[in-house]
């Protein structure tokens, strides 16, 4: 059964919603792009507990439906997490497979406003984390957005991002890797995964989501604006934001964890 047919099952056949089939058929939507997604959540939690230790208390930043927290919680039990996104359809999902864990909770709220982290429930956390989110934003704001950060993350915490940081000066490589990455992709599309846009529509008519997702095109237009600057620039930048350090400690040949210790 394909992808598409597995969720428009789970639509046609639920009394209530099922915000672990919605869950789940995000993070299928999402390794179409990216097959070693869950590598870089690996090294991720690898990285938090090494920093951290096994009961942080996280921010899952632009959480979308919670993917990080998800993993984390598995992982490390005894942690604890907020998740901010301004989405109204990704945060009704998170919202609603967490809804049962007392560990969890969500503010609404941009974080290109400069007033954003007023709405949450703590001045300061252990770990800020976030994936495949922040290219959303032109630099300006990210670096205005890694300000804010630093007064977040306690002394000694850590912040992490995975997110699309090609590396320019190798446009050989990246055109190959580039053309590698789609060929595969063509290859699991014709065996029925789902990519972006048919996953929205699959949102767009389930009764319940119908409402938040027309509210997020609204917000977003088909896709925001953004750029993708690369690991030095993000680690350069979370420096002059108050870091101690900074740097990879994980890519591949298109994408890149970045760390930062306050």
């Amino acid at each position: 059964m394909t992808d598409r047919e597995t969720a428009e099952r789970g639509t046609a056949e639920r009394t209530g919603t099922d915000w672990r089939a919605w869950q789940e058929s995000w993070d299928r939507q999402q390794e179409w792009y990216m097959p070693d997604r869950e590598e870089r959540f690996r090294v991720m939690l690898d990285m938090l507990e090494a920093v951290a230790g096994p009961a942080p208390r996280i921010l899952d930043l632009a959480c979308g439906t919670g993917s990080i927290t998800d993993r984390v919680l598995r992982r490390f039990p005894d942690a604890r997490s907020t998740g901010v996104d301004l989405d109204p359809a990704l945060l009704t999902i998170a919202e609603g497979y967490f809804a049962d864990d007392p560990r969890v909770e969500f503010v609404t709220a941009d974080l290109k406003d400069p007033e954003w982290a007023a709405a949450l429930p703590h001045r300061s956390y252990d770990a800020v984390l976030t994936a495949t989110a922040l290219h959303w934003l032109f630099t300006p704001d990210l670096a205005a957005l890694y300000g804010r950060l630093a007064g977040l993350v306690r002394p000694g915490g850590v912040f992490m991002n995975a997110d699309h940081m090609k590396d320019e000066a190798t446009p050989l490589i990246n055109a190959a890797e580039r053309a590698h990455r789609h060929s595969v992709m063509d290859r699991a599309k014709a065996a029925g995964a789902l990519d972006w846009a048919e996953w929205w529509d699959l949102a767009a008519k389930d009764p319940v989501l119908a409402g938040p997702t027309a509210r997020r095109f609204e917000i977003y237009g088909e896709h925001a604006d953004g750029e993708t600057p690369s690991d030095v620039w993000h680690a350069e930048a979370l420096r002059a934001a108050g870091f101690a350090e900074a740097r990879t400690v994980w890519r591949s040949p298109s994408d890149a964890l970045v760390l930062a210790i306050r």
